[in-house]
């Protein structure tokens, strides 16, 4: 996939996908950037921003991390991961964790 198709999908995934089926689901986010948060968090093994320091992160992000991303939201879109266990590590990783 090429970088325009990449970062397209990254969006259509965390922008409008993942948000619109957050409404029927118990899932613990439903903002789009909670959903970039947990994602990129994950791909980078850490917070992003200790990986990625330009913004916007998505268009700033290595080929391999944000392909690492993608993979995540659509595998949480297809609830081929636990996006409660996913949320609770990328709080950790911030000194958010309840």
């Amino acid at each position: 996939m090429d970088r325009a198709a990449l970062e397209a999908n990254w969006l259509a995934l965390t922008k409008t996908a993942l948000p619109q089926a957050a409404k029927g689901r118990d899932w613990p986010v439903q903002l789009d950037h909670c959903f970039q948060r947990i994602c990129l968090d994950h791909a980078c093994g850490g917070c992003w921003y200790d990986t990625i320091t330009d913004r916007p992160a998505y268009k700033k992000a290595p080929d391999d991390i944000l392909t690492r991303a993608v993979q995540l939201a659509q595998d949480i879109l297809a609830d081929h991961s636990d996006l409660h266990a996913l949320n609770r590590q990328s709080l950790i990783w911030r000194g958010k964790a309840t």
